[in-house]
């Protein structure tokens, strides 16, 4: 990893606290991601959505207040910044009628219902076994761990009160985790000096998916264009948009840095502990995965069945 920033230890509180590895942090990101994102591609969610009011032709209408509601109602601004590589106009189209459609409390009520849906269709009867209770505890421990200072999504998450059934607390504390760790991405792309459009640029450059699929945030294909040629000047990218050395360098750099900050909250759990929940998580992100529902192609680099 880049510069020595991850290794068999994580800062905290001044001091070093010896824990999970890079490869461990990143690997239950892996592991549960897929589990929190599944919601802005489910049938049953965009059901839900739809009783409330929102479009459903497309996963946009809805994606934006449902990520969103933990923070209120607030405007273009707020969420630009939370969401950072969407095009502020992007986030306009959707966020200034969102408000008016459903409430943030409707909107966080129709979520969780949703993902019940969701997993009980998903897991069957697995999601009133011992798996989900035992998954949930740990995850949710790791969850509560995590200092979300600084970092608005997760902190609206965290502040929200936990569902009572296990497999809904474990889709809570995935979320609440996924959150922590994409604050601390964009204070990572911040570092690396990766404005919004640039960060997807940069990552674009790099093959972990098509221009095509991160144009789906909205940028102009001028504003595409600007951001590459600026990528160049400081020979990150080549003529033809591909990395350089150097261009590579930095986005290694910026995902050790976001495995970096994304590791504290694993201090919470043992090392054994850590290990029965990357085996009991298997299952559940197979199941997943296997939906089918998740894209094959996406911005996060996240890998397939």
């Amino acid at each position: 990893m880049a510069d020595g920033l991850v290794g068999d230890s994580v800062e905290q509180g001044g001091g070093v606290s010896v824990g999970v590895d890079a490869g461990r942090v990143r690997q239950l990101w892996h592991l549960l991601e897929p589990l929190h994102a599944v919601m802005y591609y489910a049938p049953e969610v965009f059901e839900e959505a739809a009783a409330l009011g929102y479009a459903t032709d497309e996963r946009w209408p809805s994606y934006f207040p449902f990520r969103a509601a933990p923070l209120g109602a607030v405007g273009v601004e707020s969420v630009a910044s939370a969401f950072y590589s969407f095009s502020p106009r992007m986030v306009a189209e959707h966020i200034e009628p969102a408000w008016k459609t459903a409430g943030p409390e409707a909107v966080l009520r129709a979520r969780v219902t949703g993902i019940d849906r969701l997993y009980r269709r998903l897991f069957g009867d697995r999601v009133d076994g011992p798996g989900p209770a035992e998954l949930a505890a740990l995850v949710r421990r790791a969850a509560e761990a995590a200092d979300t200072a600084g970092r608005p999504l997760a902190a609206a998450n965290a502040a929200l009160e936990w569902p009572e059934a296990p497999h809904l607390q474990l889709w809570h504390a995935a979320t609440i985790l996924r959150e922590h760790r994409g604050d601390g991405h964009i204070a990572a792309l911040l570092v690396a000096g990766l404005d919004p459009v640039e960060s997807l640029v940069s990552f674009a450059a790099i093959g972990a998916a098509s221009v095509e699929r991160f144009e789906s945030r909205g940028w102009s294909a001028e504003e595409w264009a600007a951001a590459r040629e600026r990528l160049v000047t400081r020979g990150l990218v080549d003529g033809n948009g591909v990395a350089t050395d150097a261009g590579r360098a930095l986005r290694r750099k910026v995902e050790a840095d976001t495995d970096r900050l994304a590791a504290a909250p694993w201090q919470a759990l043992t090392v054994t502990e850590v290990d029965r929940l990357v085996e009991l998580l298997g299952d559940f992100w197979v199941a997943v995965l296997s939906s089918g529902l998740l894209p094959s192609e996406n911005t996060l680099g996240i890998g397939k069945v």
